[in-house]
């Protein structure tokens, strides 16, 4: 990468478990979060927000210059299952569904976004991981395809 390039690239990533299954206790997910955030770090990913639920994540990244989307969620998503089973975070063996979900932020809304990651707990009181994702791929004018989501 050359000293001269300059990239500011907000992706917001989504991505759930296999057939969605609700595998992730509260000391699984703070412990996978905690793992993305320094992952990322040793990857030079910017993580500006994370959020582990117990069938699916968010995170909010700058898109480092030279990598691009498809790479940084199979890191992400690859890293995290093997080392979930590594430590043996779950009963049997874990897996991420397949996909993931890739939504452009614009910098004028970054903090708006961070507060919505930082509040899926309250957030998913009231709406399924399902009905929410329907909504981003909607709004962001993308066909919604329901039987992909249990995959």
């Amino acid at each position: 990468m050359s000293l001269h390039s300059y990239s500011r690239c907000w992706i917001h990533l989504v991505w759930g478990t296999l057939n969605r299954e609700r595998l992730l206790d509260r000391d699984a997910r703070r412990k996978v979060s905690l793992y993305l955030r320094d992952y990322a770090k040793l990857k030079s990913i910017l993580m500006s927000a994370s959020d582990v639920n117990a069938d699916h994540v968010h995170v909010l990244i700058d898109l480092p210059t030279g990598q691009t989307i498809e790479a940084v969620a199979q890191w992400l998503k690859g890293s995290s299952s093997h080392w979930i089973n590594e430590q043996a975070l779950v009963n049997g063996r874990f897996a991420w569904g397949r996909g993931y979900g890739a939504f452009s932020v614009s910098q004028s809304v970054l903090e708006t976004v961070v507060g919505y990651i930082n509040a899926q707990a309250e957030h998913h009181r009231a709406k399924t991981f399902t009905a929410e994702y329907e909504k981003f791929v909607q709004a962001y004018g993308l066909q919604w395809e329901p039987e992909g989501v249990n995959r």
